[in-house]
Order: structure tokens, then C-alpha cells, then sequence
């Protein structure tokens, strides 16, 4: 298995300095009506950011999927969606089938992130393409009779077969330089640090494979921390695999999306001036409504340092339907004491909460500390 520092330094520089100084492509989504200036849309929703001890590579909710019948059973697909953090907001998306996607993130390197998963999306037609590309194991060459068309796999098998591939340098070599390609050409500023970065990035999704973890600075990952492979192949609570990757049909959904710029990633602080104010107003001139706002844990954080009204100020202003809900992590160790809705077996819990009840429930005052945040209107 190739995953040296010495050989990931080296393809690094190789690419860095040719997507450098190479001249940059025409944008790559297709033009048109049907079409979002990407780049464009990019820079106009972006504000100040700022710094999270992660990267953030994937999700640690073992449970994220657990909401996905809960936001069928209301109905909202279609309008905008929201969203923060990486491609776990894929699969809400491919449940959700929104017209458009923002994802608002703190970190730039969380745009990075997006930009790299939107090459390596472009460049796989299916989800084994993709997830073979993303980590730097080429597909095994068999017989379609006796193997069976890997693109019917369940996304377990599939996360099996990927995973046992090894390391290809020579194919490795050849990804890296199209993706770096292909993400330099979406029309976004990129200096030679964000290209080491996108470089780095993918370097560890094929350095740990489907057993990538998420991590913190300084930690070491929890032990409850779900592998890629887990995520992928995770279910809701009925044992229904739900995830983006789990059918063809799902991942077309957000690969379809990506070639036409709709999902696009921002830098900004929720609960600054920027971004949620830049994205009402470009929603309201597209005519669109949220459906969906995916935080995560983000409100933990906004409580402890104080900034959460703001926060909750930008979500009231966004324009959304009736049913719009909130889609929120809480974790239990944040949390101290027990959920209502909690699952054995899960260090957090995802809960839904209607927009509106949560508008009525902060202007009332009843949001005293998180422990009301984090079950006071709540379902799922």
C-alpha cells in the first residue's frame, strides 16, 4: 500500500505547481438557465470566517441519518437547503431534492473541502467511480457475469469492495491530477496554500480508507467515532440505508446538482453579520424557500460563547415555508443529562424542530440555556 508522507509530499508539489501556473479553465458547470454562476454566487455569499480546531473531513453523528423518514414524512423537498460541515449534508440533499444547496461553514478549509468533493463527483459517474477516486483505489477488473454490476451493490458491499482494494500509485498519480484540475477550474481564487490544502485533504481519505475517522487537533478520534465505511453504510432507525452513496439513484441526485453549481459552499459565521442576511436576500430573489437548515452541534457553540441571538435572528429573517425545520446534533457528553429522544448505542442524538416553533420559543424566551435548545419542540 503506497501512503508515505514522502510520496503524498512529492505528488503534491508535482501538482501544486502545475494547476499554479497553468491558465484556468472556462467554468465547468454547464451555462444556461438551469444553471448557477458559481464561483460568483460564491463570493457574494462570503464573509468573514474564522478557526475550528478540525478539519473536518467527515461526520462523528453516527446517527445523522436517523432523521431522514422524519423530513420525508413532512413533505419538504424541493425550495432551498442549508446546511454546515461536509458531505454528510449530501445525503439530506439527496433526500431532499432541493433546488438549492448553500452549505455555510466557518473554516475556508471547509470550502476547500466541497470544492474537492464537487471535482471528484464531476469526474465519477457513479458512486463507485467516486468512491474509488476519492480514495486512490482503482476498482477491481472482474467479470461483470460472475461479479455482478458493482453499481447494484448496497452501500455496505460497496464500502467492502472499495476498501479492499490497495493503493494504485500510477492511478493515484493520474486522479490527483485531475481533480486538482478540475477544482482549480470551478472559477474560485485558489493560491498555492488551498491547492496544498485540497492536495492534503485528499491525501488522507487515501491514506486511512474507509477507516478515515474524524479528528481534532491535539486528540486523538474518540472511540465512538464512526469510520467512513460506517457512515456510508449507515442506516435510520428502521434499518433503511439512506446515505447519498447508498443508491444510484441517490448519488445522482447530488452529482446532478453539483454539475449544475447548485451546491454551493460558503465562508461565514452564522451568527455574524453576512452570511445568513447574504443568503435570505439571494433566496428571496430566486423566488426560493428554505426547507431545510442542517446546524450540527453549531448552536452548542454559539450558546457557549454568547453569540446564539444573532444566530437565531439570521434563521428567523430567512425566508421558509411552514414545515421548514431545523436539523440538529446534539450530543449527549455536551448535553448533561438525558435526551428524551436519545438511541442507545449513539454518543448523539439528531432531532428536527419546525422553524417557526423555534422562532416562537426564542422570542418568548424560553430558550434559557442549550438544555432547552436541545429538546424543547423537538421530534424526529
Amino acid at each position: 500500500m503506497v501512503n508515505t508522507e514522502r510520496f503524498m509530499r512529492l505528488i503534491a508539489t508535482a501538482l501544486v505547481a502545475s494547476a499554479t501556473l497553468a491558465p484556468t479553465p472556462a467554468r465547468s458547470q454547464p451555462a444556461g438557465s438551469d444553471s448557477i454562476p458559481f464561483a460568483e454566487t460564491i463570493a457574494r455569499l462570503s464573509g468573514t470566517g474564522g478557526y475550528f480546531d478540525t478539519d473536518n473531513l467527515i461526520s462523528n453523528e453516527t446517527g445523522y441519518l436517523h432523521v431522514v423518514p422524519g423530513l420525508l414524512r413532512a413533505g419538504l423537498r424541493g425550495g432551498a437547503y442549508l446546511g454546515v460541515g461536509p458531505d454528510q449534508n449530501y445525503s439530506y440533499i439527496a433526500a431532499l431534492r432541493p433546488d438549492l444547496a448553500i452549505v455555510v461553514d466557518l473554516r475556508r478549509d471547509n470550502l476547500l473541502h466541497h470544492l474537492l468533493l464537487k471535482a471528484l463527483i464531476q469526474i465519477s459517474p457513479t458512486r463507485a467511480d467516486y468512491l474509488a477516486n476519492l480514495t486512490g483505489r482503482p476498482l477491481p477488473a472482474g467479470d461483470a457475469e460472475s461479479e455482478g454490476d458493482i453499481t447494484d451493490l448496497s452501500a455496505d458491499a460497496l464500502v467492502e469492495v472499495v476498501g479492499a482494494a490497495p493503493v494504485d500509485s500510477a492511478n493515484l498519480t493520474a486522479v490527483r491530477r485531475r481533480v486538482i484540475s478540475v477544482a482549480a477550474s470551478f472559477g474560485v481564487p485558489l493560491d498555492r496554500d488551498d491547492l496544498e490544502t485540497l492536495t492534503r485533504f485528499h491525501g488522507e481519505f487515501v491514506r486511512w480508507g474507509m477507516g478515515l475517522k474524524f479528528t481534532s487537533a491535539g486528540r486523538a478520534p474518540r472511540a465512538y467515532y464512526p469510520t467512513l465505511g460506517a457512515l456510508i453504510a449507515a442506516t435510520d432507525l428502521e434499518g433503511t440505508p439512506r446515505g447519498y452513496l447508498a443508491s444510484e439513484d441517490a448519488y445522482r441526485t447530488v452529482r446532478d446538482l453539483h454539475l449544475r453549481g447548485r451546491i454551493i459552499p460558503v465562508v461565514g459565521d452564522l451568527a455574524g453579520e453576512e452570511a445568513l442576511p447574504a443568503v435570505a436576500s439571494l433566496l428571496r430573489e430566486r423566488g426560493l424557500r428554505v426547507n431545510a437548515f442542517y446546524t450540527s452541534n453549531v448552536e452548542f457553540y454559539l450558546v457557549r460563547q454568547g453569540t446564539f441571538d444573532q444566530f437565531a435572528a439570521g434563521v428567523v429573517a430567512l425566508p421558509h415555508g411552514p414545515d421548514a425545520v431545523l436539523i440538529r446534533s446534539v450530543f449527549l457528553s455536551s448535553f448533561w443529562g438525558e435526551h428524551p429522544l436519545a438511541v442507545p448505542g449513539h454518543a448523539s442524538v439528531q432531532v428536527l424542530e419546525r422553524i417557526d416553533d423555534f422562532s416562537e420559543s426564542h422570542r418568548s424566551g424560553e430558550f434559557r440555556s442549550y438544555a432547552d435548545l436541545a429538546t424543547l419542540n423537538v421530534f424526529r
